[in-house]
């Protein structure tokens, strides 16, 4: 929310001829109120910001964001991007990748079916680094010819109908999502060339509010039939050079010394159970990934974060503190860890 009042602020010079006199004084009162918190997205039934940021933007276009674009950390194992995801095939025989967008649980379900030629699946909860991760990770991998889309939708982000959307459409010249319905469908942590390899790798198969795991996998069996062969790109270059890489610490016990950096923006913690490391996603408020820190349990991890300043307030020390610990827990037991918003 206050980023959505923020954004209004930011475009009175264009608006204010168009509205009543009192509306940005209304404005400015409601944003000087606002806190920060740790997730710029809870996953609430009801966004009030994306509903309201997305009525201003059917009635002003300008009023579009015009953020920058900003890196995003890769990792040079497959899949690149670390996220909640389950990954059960890497060769060529696996040319199709499914995001179950809201529906977590089916995610899990379709893993534990482990269709033969399921790649990848996972969910998808936002209209922006949702489908940034997914475009990173699909073109690191030429098999995946198959992108479906299947479970619940989000209300409000709308990550299923913008991954519709850029497929067809693809991004206007500020990487705007071209017919998204989405809040702020906006891809910063990609090149306009990654999102022309994905539209061209992958049919995106529209399944959006399917649930049913028995019929999504009918659909990987017959997508699979189809596009089988991996995708090959005569003008695609082996790195895009316009894609910065992130600063990644890995985190050792005996490491001293701290880094002056942004303490501003929130956690994603990311346990991955086959290299039994935790990740550590800090993000800004305007969803610009600032760094990765890895280690392999949740000391090291919370010991560096608080030698560097990363956290500013005692509640979120607190919590990103037990939610580290979860994440070690996990690792060590098995168990699959779901972060709490804060």
């Amino acid at each position: 929310m206050k980023e959505t009042l923020e954004n209004i602020l930011t475009l009175q010079p264009h608006l204010d001829k168009r509205l009543s006199p009192d509306f940005f004084d209304k404005i400015e009162q409601w944003a000087s109120k606002m806190q920060p918190i740790a997730y710029s997205c809870l996953g609430c039934k009801h966004c009030y910001p994306a509903v309201a940021t997305n009525i201003l933007n059917e009635s002003f276009p300008e009023a579009a964001s015009r953020a920058p674009t900003c890196s995003f950390e890769v990792r040079k194992t497959w899949p690149p991007v670390p996220g909640e995801y389950f990954v059960l095939c890497e060769d060529s025989n696996c040319p199709v990748a499914v995001s179950t967008l809201a529906s977590v649980e089916l995610a899990e379900k379709l893993s534990l079916m482990k269709p033969k030629d399921l790649c990848i699946v996972g969910k998808t909860e936002t209209e922006n680094i949702g489908i940034d991760k997914i475009i990173k990770n699909v073109v690191a991998n030429s098999t995946i010819r198959t992108l479906i889309v299947t479970g619940k939708d989000s209300d409000g982000h709308k990550p299923g109908k913008t991954l519709l959307a850029l497929y067809e459409n693809g991004v206007d010249e500020n990487m705007k999502v071209v017919g998204s319905p989405g809040r702020n469908p906006i891809l910063r942590n990609v090149s306009r060339q990654e999102v022309d390899v994905f539209r061209h790798q992958v049919e995106v198969i529209d399944l959006i509010g399917m649930e049913d795991e028995k019929k999504i996998a009918r659909t990987i069996s017959e997508s699979a039939q189809v596009n089988a062969k991996p995708y090959s790109c005569a003008e695609c270059k082996d790195e895009d050079e316009s894609v910065a890489s992130i600063t990644k610490i890995i985190v050792k016990e005996e490491e001293t010394g701290t880094v002056v950096m942004d303490k501003a923006g929130y956690f994603v913690v990311i346990p991955q159970q086959k290299e039994k490391i935790i990740t550590v996603e800090h993000y800004s408020y305007k969803n610009q990934l600032l760094r990765t820190i890895e280690g392999k349990n949740a000391k090291t991890i919370y010991k560096k974060i608080i030698e560097n300043g990363y956290v500013t307030q005692l509640s979120h020390a607190a919590y990103l503190g037990m939610e580290l610990k979860k994440a070690e827990l996990s690792l060590e037991y098995g168990f699959k860890y779901i972060q709490d918003g804060a």
